[in-house]
């Protein structure tokens, strides 16, 4: 993604975790996990949204880890819908910000997968912001967001998104008075939009 681009390996619970990390100028001001999309549909953690929330974090100074989830590029495992994911998720989070602040992020099946870790996460870590976008509300049973985590998420969803409905997510929203930000005309992947996606992400990141 740029110069400060490392590649790292880490260990799930299915073996070897291929996993990036990009660094910011200057301090950190803590780490910040990116998911990314399906992998059975060819998300991998080079999905352009994934790394436009990379480069938005980056940019606030944010350490960022994004990570190929099992069976992915050169990570071991096969697919396990998004159980096997999630764990994989806490196993990356213990391994490269056991302490410190924390950030959450995940695109599509991403923040599915990221919803249910931050769920866990939340027990015992502060969380100091969420960024969920094309959240998988439809297909997929993602994890309320904890109440006094609303003032730190922000969740961005494609007007006219025709992977993941926004009457989906604003189904799960709506119980829990989560606000969303819609972006008119959107499509699932904000194609001809990313500038736009990248700048709500740090407009939340810098409030």
């Amino acid at each position: 993604m740029n110069s400060q681009t490392q590649k790292i390996t880490l260990e799930g619970e299915a073996g070897v975790i291929e996993a990036l990390r990009d660094e910011p100028e200057g301090v950190s001001r803590g780490v910040a996990i990116v998911a990314h999309p399906h992998p059975l549909f060819g998300g991998t953690m080079d999905n352009k949204v994934v790394q436009t929330l990379a480069r938005a974090f980056v940019q606030c100074g944010w350490t960022v880890v994004r990570f190929n989830f099992r069976g992915v590029g050169a990570s071991a495992g096969e697919h396990d819908a998004g159980a096997g994911e999630a764990r994989d998720f806490l196993r990356v989070v213990e391994q490269v910000a056991p302490v410190g602040p924390l950030a959450i992020a995940g695109f599509s099946f991403g923040s599915f997968v990221a919803s249910h870790a931050l769920a866990e996460l939340h027990a015992y870590r502060v969380i100091e912001k969420v960024a969920f976008i094309g959240t998988a509300a439809q297909r997929f049973t993602v994890a309320p967001v904890a109440p006094g985590l609303h003032d730190k998420t922000l969740v961005v969803h494609g007007e006219q998104d025709d992977t993941v409905s926004l009457a989906s997510v604003m189904d799960w929203a709506r119980p829990q008075s989560l606000p969303v930000t819609v972006v008119p005309g959107g499509g699932h992947f904000f194609h001809g939009q990313l500038p736009l996606l990248k700048n709500l992400v740090v407009r939340h990141l810098q409030g």
